[in-house]
């Protein structure tokens, strides 16, 4: 196996990688079941060295960054296709019932964010359900960092069985990584400030898995990375702030539950060339928009329903005060 350093460390925690090879694999292209059959072999690879953690649970839930995908400060989602590769290959190594879980908010249900994203027809092709933990019976956990005592609450699926975290490699509109911490910290109640949110949470749910999905990634533009990591929560977000080129100091999740004096080591495997300074160097490091501004998407896409339909741009689509 082929080792990259990120940090430079005394005892390093080992994070496994695999490079999605665009140009091998034909490209990225829109057909997620396609999508699904090219990473099926990647993800297994990735998730070989774990698949024994799984042997005995009876569940398995799988909780992806899905959530509303068209405002223009939420950047990237995780591929769903990532998230039926991953449920293939414990479908077929385990014995576990299966799930994918979202919550619903006060913006969007859950049944909406999975249909826009696609979930819902991918999990015709695996035995998996499609879960909403907004009404979830809950779990109380008390978080003590800092000489503070904080209660979080989860709910009772995540409390129990096993649980694997799937973020996608984006900031947050503060800053920081989204990460496996704060896909976690939306299905957590109780503590206000967020990053004690995300922290809590973690521990709380004590994820047996973390996969990152670079495949593509958002820093203020959207990139290809092509790339999968997996480990410990903390370590993978940890690699994936490296990656952003975030600082671990200004992260008050991260930097309580990763020592920055340790080091990561980044294993790669099913034989791809994993390059972790070309993924820096694809991503721009910028800012998320401000949450008013419209995305230059939706207006490329306004324009193009235009022109079919003759009908015309709103202003506030064009960017120009009328």
């Amino acid at each position: 196996m082929s080792r990259a350093r990120a940090t430079t460390v005394d005892e390093p925690v080992a994070v496994r990688g695999v490079a999605v090879d665009g140009a091998a694999h034909g490209g990225w292209v829109p057909d997620a079941d396609e999508r699904v059959d090219r990473l099926e072999s990647l993800v297994a690879s990735l998730l070989e060295a774990d698949l024994s953690t799984f042997s005995d649970v009876d569940r398995i839930t799988v909780v992806p960054d899905a959530h509303y995908p068209f405002h223009p400060s939420s950047g990237v989602v995780t591929d769903p296709a990532v998230v039926a590769a991953i449920v293939r290959v414990l479908e077929d190594r385990t014995d576990a019932d299966l799930a994918i879980a979202g919550v619903s908010d006060e913006v969007i249900g859950f049944d909406r964010t999975a249909a826009h994203l696609g979930y819902t027809s991918l999990l015709e092709r695996v035995d998996a359900e499609l879960v909403d933990l907004a009404e979830d019976a809950r779990t109380d956990r008390l978080l003590e960092t800092g000489g503070r005592t904080t209660t979080v609450s989860i709910p009772d699926r995540l409390a129990t069985g096993a649980t694997i975290v799937v973020p996608s490699l984006r900031p947050t509109a503060e800053g920081p990584i989204a990460g496996g911490m704060r896909t976690l910290a939306r299905f957590a109640t109780g503590a206000v400030d967020p990053d004690r949110a995300a922290l809590g949470a973690t521990r709380a749910v004590d994820p047996a898995l973390c996969v990152l999905d670079a495949t593509t990634a958002y820093a203020g533009t959207s990139a290809a990375t092509n790339a999968l990591f997996a480990g410990p929560t903390a370590s993978v977000d940890a690699l994936g702030s490296s990656l952003l080129e975030r600082s671990f100091a200004a992260d008050g999740a991260l930097s309580q539950a990763f020592d920055e004096r340790t080091s990561i080591s980044v294993d790669s495997v099913g034989g791809g060339k994993l390059a972790l300074e070309t993924i820096r160097d694809r991503l721009d490091s910028g800012e998320l928009p401000p949450r008013e501004s419209t995305h230059p998407a939706v207006t490329a896409a306004y324009r193009l329903y235009a022109a079919v339909a003759g009908d015309a741009v709103p202003p506030q689509l064009e960017g120009e005060p009328r």
